[in-house]
């Protein structure tokens, strides 16, 4: 079966959203053109290391061309993209490794999400072969979402993708562990059940 690969070269949107409530929201990297959309289902972490992960990339970029690349140091107030995510939100995989890089030729950002693939390894050395062979562009390797964005585009994204991971639950202020609305069993306080 050959790889399936959502190009958006570049996408009309690119965002970061969750469906489902707070604790257990469900995370969604979202990319959508030309009345067709995509959306890859992933970890809150992997959220937030890609956005982290992109707001380095561009703050290099800017460093090492001395400012002269189209990447603004801030995500401009008129690409804030607050809207939800659009619907129906189809699942077309699981994410499991993501990759990031700057083209320098045609100054933009490349994101890379490919989906969840189990490994069967006797040993390390097959276990490398494996893991390298996934890495490989092979036209059959897992399906891959690959999106191609602006500077100010991917700050937008980075933007967005950090306030969604931060919109859950409000951390305990003794354990900084996640509230629930039913109540929380702090450690730092013997198990005893903490009210809000």
């Amino acid at each position: 079966m050959s790889r399936q690969v959502f190009l958006y070269d570049p996408p009309e949107r690119f965002v970061a959203g969750t469906v489902g409530l707070p604790g257990r929201r469900t995370f969604f990297l979202q990319a959508s053109a030309a009345g067709r959309t995509t959306s890859v289902s992933l970890e809150k972490a992997q959220v937030e290391a890609l956005a982290e992960r992109i707001d380095e990339l561009l703050d290099e970029v800017v460093r090492r061309t001395g400012g002269s690349a189209p990447v603004p140091a801030v995500a401009p107030a008129e690409t804030a993209d607050n809207a939800p995510l659009r619907t129906p939100v189809e699942e077309e995989f699981r994410v499991g490794t993501m990759a990031l890089a700057w083209d320098g030729e045609d100054e933009c950002v490349i994101v890379e999400a490919q989906a969840l693939v189990e490994i069967e390894a006797d040993s390390d050395e097959d276990l490398a072969e494996a893991e390298e062979r996934l890495l490989r562009d092979d036209e059959n390797g897992p399906p891959v979402l690959r999106v191609r964005i602006s500077g100010t585009m991917a700050r937008a994204f980075a933007k967005r993708a950090m306030e969604v991971v931060k919109a859950g639950r409000p951390p305990c202020p003794l354990c900084s562990l996640p509230l629930d609305p039913e109540g929380h069993v702090c450690p730092r306080q013997n198990g005893y059940r903490r009210g809000l």
